[in-house]
């Protein structure tokens, strides 16, 4: 009783700082992911591009897909705390030891991460999509450009949203590791507290509750956007505007389509 008792009052005590890194954590990962996902649908698209067109086309296609497999496998490769340090010094060093802003420069970082996973979910994706997607946008008139902003990517969107709610929530608590240059975040934030009161083991607890809170709640938020992607539970198909007999009802059960 006595420990729950201090971890609340860390909580209550601390509160302004638990909220400002709360704050921080969420901006850096909610941002982060969304470039990161921008990143991977832009070099998901470059990827799987055809080649095709003139010798210079294909050339200057060959080789930003030569520097887009370098950029995923340096980035999946690496550890993101090594990244912060390397993306983080390396600015200050080619600028004459002036440092990025440290949000921003958390923002940068999970960005760049993030996008390395994000062109392989992409770009897999893509490839999931049936190639009767692409060819039938092709043969009523669009370009490719047209068919894949228009046909093929919202398909690809709703299929890897799985996968980007994932990336999401792991990148909540990969963002701890940007205290290594500074930036204020939930665990950074720890730091400060237990410093201050001398508490180590029940202010981390604080934090370990707090992430928890964020990963499940953001967990099932995304999951109920996932289910309202999905659409009712059963729709019609009119084969005929004039013939209701021509209509086929379908009633989607738990785990297959039943077609009634």
């Amino acid at each position: 009783m006595n420990f729950l008792r201090q971890v609340w009052e860390i909580a209550t005590r601390y509160r302004v700082q638990l909220f400002s890194g709360v704050g921080v954590t969420m901006l850096i990962a909610l941002t982060g992911t969304l470039a990161g996902l921008l990143i991977g649908l832009l070099t998901g698209v470059v990827r799987t591009a055809p080649l095709s067109g003139k010798k210079p086309l294909r050339v200057l296609h060959r080789t930003l897909n030569g520097i887009i497999a370098a950029y995923i496998e340096i980035f999946r490769g690496t550890p993101m705390m090594v990244q912060a340090m390397v993306i983080f010094w390396g600015f200050a060093f080619a600028n004459g030891g002036q440092t990025l802003p440290l949000i921003p420069a958390g923002i940068v970082i999970v960005s760049i991460n993030t996008g390395a996973y994000m062109a392989e979910i992409v770009r897999g994706g893509i490839i999931s999509v049936d190639r009767g997607q692409m060819e039938g946008a092709l043969s009523v008139g669009m370009t490719h450009r047209q068919a894949m902003f228009h046909v093929v990517l919202p398909q690809v969107l709703r299929n890897i949203l799985p996968s980007v709610s994932n990336e999401f929530v792991i990148n909540i608590k990969d963002t701890s590791v940007l205290n290594v240059i500074g930036v204020t975040e939930l665990y950074y934030m720890a730091g400060v507290i237990y410093k201050m009161n001398y508490k180590i083991f029940e202010t981390y607890a604080v934090i370990c509750v707090l992430y928890f809170i964020l990963t499940f709640a953001v967990t099932r938020l995304l999951r109920l956007a996932e289910h309202k992607l999905e659409g009712g539970r059963s729709y019609t198909i009119c084969g005929s505007q004039s013939d209701s007999a021509a209509e086929i009802h379908i009633q989607k059960d738990a785990d297959e389509e039943v077609l009634r």
